[in-house]
């Protein structure tokens, strides 16, 4: 049982809410006639009305109360109205008298909130440069493309398989193009604010936690939209793949840890030689001596990402009518039919296998390798549509080379 009681948690919280939006404004009331209305103890004193009305009635008693401040931040305005006030105050009043009604049910949502609208209001002059100085046109289109892929599409497609053999399922299949464009945009920023020579590589580390594949293809599609950043995107292509060894060896461990040390050797081998071969594309790229590059264009491509998504498809559909041929009784055909979509999860249900008894750990090695090759091969299929030959001349033989490191590793055990 708690020892202090919810109401008093709600009101401190209330408090804290007020005072924390309150000392923003006041900062920024200004001097002179200029001198806005709202302060420190206004905030506050309408964040404890906010909980007094909710306090001693319910929401139609709050919601009275934020008609009134309503009233109070309109009239604010419209006194001020000569000299381009702005809402932003205002519109703060408002939201913090709901907040403190918030705080009295929902206290750790109402904090979180106010420490988010603080954040908001005291970012105010770099938010501000950031739109309109740093960000271009062709920037806020893809954001605002990206925003409706993940918000609008994304929740409105099915979520369960259609197709022949149920082998496509929409949403995983938009998810795919949103990563595409997720792991490209995320290339892009990284060149702007570190320079293509650490940007790229250091991206493509961090997006292959996400989807090696999806990097690739995104690492592809800035090579050959910028041959200049050819080395720093292979390496970020072929450093992604350290990322999918490392991920995979956490989630085996989860599931059954027999299974990852019977597979320790295989794993470690193939991201020595990822780490060996990405690194040796970074250190190029760093001894580059070019002229400062600056980010231009798109941050991302919707019909690569588009194209990927389809050839994911074919994919999942070739490797659905195979699994279908060869019976569902072959652990080996499964998790290779599954491999060409992720290596993770068919790894991952190899392992529960092993968990269960079903199969022993030492006849885990297979069908897992089996997956990384499959795996393999649709981001070598990625390197070629989206990179080009070039790209493609460089980053398949580290592919192959981890590939060959993971099955050496099999031998040597």
């Amino acid at each position: 049982m708690s020892i202090v009681h919810p109401l008093v948690v709600g009101f401190l919280v209330a408090l804290g809410v007020g005072l924390l939006i309150g000392i923003d404004r006041e900062r920024n009331k200004g001097d002179g006639s200029t001198r806005q209305a709202a302060g420190l103890r206004t905030f506050t004193l309408a964040s404890l009305a906010g909980a007094a009305a909710m306090a001693v009635g319910d929401e139609i008693v709050l919601a009275t109360v934020a008609l009134g401040m309503v009233g109070f931040a309109g009239l604010s305005y419209w006194r001020a109205r000569d000299g381009d006030p702005g809402l932003t105050t205002e519109t703060a009043l408002v939201l913090t008298t709901l907040l403190g009604g918030l705080a009295i049910k929902h206290p750790e949502f109402a904090a979180g909130l106010g420490v988010v609208v603080a954040v908001l209001l005291a970012a105010r002059s770099a938010l501000h440069r950031f739109v309109r100085s740093v960000l271009t046109d062709d920037e806020l289109r893809d954001l605002l493309i990206f925003a409706a892929a993940t918000l609008v599409v994304l929740p409105l497609l099915p979520d369960e398989p259609i197709g022949p053999y149920g082998a496509l399922n929409l949403r995983t299949v938009w998810t795919i193009v949103i990563l595409v464009m997720a792991v490209s945009a995320l290339g892009y920023v990284a060149v702007r604010v570190v320079g293509p020579r650490y940007g790229l590589p250091l991206a493509g580390l961090a997006s292959g936690f996400v989807s090696s594949s999806a990097t690739i293809g995104a690492m592809g599609t800035r090579a050959k939209d910028e041959p200049a950043l050819m080395k720093p995107a292979v390496a970020g292509a072929v450093l992604s793949s350290v990322a999918t060894v490392v991920q995979l060896a956490i989630l085996i461990a989860a599931t059954n840890m027999p299974t990852l040390q019977a597979l320790w050797l295989p794993l470690i081998l193939s991201g020595a030689t990822a780490v060996l071969y990405g690194g040796a594309f970074t250190l190029w790229a760093l001894r580059q001596k070019t002229q400062k590059h600056q980010a231009q264009g798109n941050a991302f491509s919707l019909a690569t990402a588009l194209t990927f998504a389809a050839i994911l498809a074919v994919v999942l559909l070739v490797a659905a009518a195979a699994q279908d041929w060869f019976g569902e009784a072959g652990v080996l055909v499964a998790a290779a039919a599954a491999g060409f979509a992720d290596t993770h999860s068919a790894a991952v249900s190899v392992a529960s296998l092993a968990s269960d008894g079903r199969i022993k750990p030492s006849q885990t090695i297979i069908p897992v390798l089996a997956a990384f090759t499959t795996n393999t091969v649709t981001k070598m299929i990625f390197a070629v549509t989206a990179g080009g030959r070039l790209f493609a001349l460089y980053v398949i033989p580290g592919l192959l080379l981890m590939l060959a490191a993971a099955w050496a590793g099999v031998s040597i055990a």
